[in-house]
């Protein structure tokens, strides 16, 4: 069980550095165009206020996702807070992939650890779950 855990968390790692790698690659196709960099000289948009915005947005989105699920489908859905876990995995490997700064890298990297162990220990929760529900060999 524990390698099944294992293997699978290492898979979802393996993806989201593919994902990294892929949107790093069309961000710096966006930032090649002449458009977006005209644009991007004349927005006046600090980049704190541009990420303060996007983690207020992470937190009602999560806010709402967490908070739909019906009482008694919360149990077998449970499950379903390591996606949004492997959704943060995604944005704390971009800081600490794209990050210009060292605090941004550090709070990227104890983001990704924090929601590694999230990921790990909801596998293993859910698998404890699921066992409770097996018929016992007598």
């Amino acid at each position: 069980m524990a390698d099944d855990v294992l293997t699978f968390t290492r898979q979802v790692l393996d993806n989201a550095e593919a994902a990294v790698r892929a949107a790093r690659m069309g961000v710096d196709q966006m930032a090649a165009h002449p458009a977006v960099a005209a644009a991007s000289e004349h927005a006046g948009t600090d980049p704190f206020v541009f990420h303060l915005a996007i983690f207020v947005l992470a937190i009602f989105v999560g806010y709402y996702v967490v908070w739909s699920v019906t009482p008694a489908l919360h149990t077998p859905l449970m499950a379903v807070t390591n996606a949004i876990s492997s959704v943060i995995i995604v944005g704390a490997l971009l800081a600490v992939g794209l990050a210009a700064s060292g605090a941004a890298t550090f709070f990227g990297f104890v983001g990704l650890v924090l929601a590694s162990v999230n990921i790990v220990g909801g596998f293993l929760v859910t698998q404890r779950m699921l066992a409770m529900y097996k018929k016992k060999d007598r």
